[in-house]
């Protein structure tokens, strides 16, 4: 029998990837979106502080218009993101409604985060969210006014690190990252076979970072690179992250019983 984890967790950032809502077809997951409101409401009405950051803006858009294929441009990008983004709170809405709960979007950039002023505003917007019974933040990149150039500076990057950051912004205890893996392996499971899951990493060393490999979906822009980057940001805050498969969000409950899936990134 495998030991129980310990983990500390009253306050809950959930990051779930594009590949794990979007199915390759372009059609959402409405299977994992239900579940995922499910989870999110039973934690709130058990007392948890619940935040989510959700890619997917993209994804759902080109569902919307029927495209095969992610823009090139990026003007392109950002109106299938702003149309995207409507579909997606629509569809978290109509999916936390069935539950008691209210979707509360916030779509931020990085420059929100770098300025005092609006940097307030945002912990003051999360804590008064926090504070309500039947409110669920979902967060994202507004990606209808960030660019992906070398010197803009209102970009994150990609939502993994927007995750590790919501995460320190709100002084979470637990980042709950979901992806289309079952964790860190030490080498990419899809090119060898025989590679291994490991179940707890207590920093991010030159071997791990190796073992690291891949590049996100078609409709993503996450890759292992990124999550061991907002892993490393978790753990210099001394935070916890666990990283799983997101196809059955119910894995969410057995995180917080302890169970040991996925791979935790601790310091402890």
């Amino acid at each position: 029998m495998q030991n129980k984890r310990n983990l500390i967790a009253n306050r809950i950032v959930i990051k779930v990837g594009t590949s794990t809502l979007i199915h390759q077809n372009s059609k959402v997951r409405l299977t994992v979106i239900d579940k995922l409101a499910h989870v999110m409401s039973t934690l709130k009405k058990d007392g948890k502080d619940v935040v989510l950051v959700s890619s997917g803006a993209i994804g759902v858009g080109m569902g919307v218009l029927h495209l095969d294929r992610r823009p090139v441009k990026i003007s392109q990008q950002q109106a299938v993101a702003a149309i995207g983004q409507a579909e997606l709170i629509q569809i978290y809405n109509e999916a936390l409604h069935k539950y008691g709960m209210c979707a509360a979007q916030m779509l931020i950039t990085k420059d929100v985060i770098d300025y005092p002023e609006s940097h307030t505003n945002v912990m003051n917007n999360f804590q008064s969210l926090l504070n309500m019974s039947n409110a669920i933040p979902i967060v994202n990149e507004n990606d209808a006014v960030t660019v992906s150039e070398l010197d803009h500076l209102t970009k994150f990057g990609d939502n993994d690190q927007l995750s590790a950051i919501v995460t320190n912004l709100v002084d979470a205890d637990l980042l709950i990252m979901l992806s289309d893996i079952d964790g860190f392996y030490t080498a990419n499971p899809l090119k060898v076979p025989d590679a291994k899951l490991i179940d707890r990493v207590n920093m991010i060393s030159p071997d791990i970072i190796a073992a690291a490999g891949g590049h996100g979906t078609k409709f993503g822009t996450g890759g292992m690179t990124t999550k061991l980057k907002a892993a490393e940001r978790i753990l210099k805050h001394n935070q916890q992250m666990v990283l799983a498969n997101g196809k059955d969000p119910d894995i969410i409950f057995n995180i917080l019983s302890g169970d040991t899936v996925g791979t935790l990134f601790t310091k402890i």
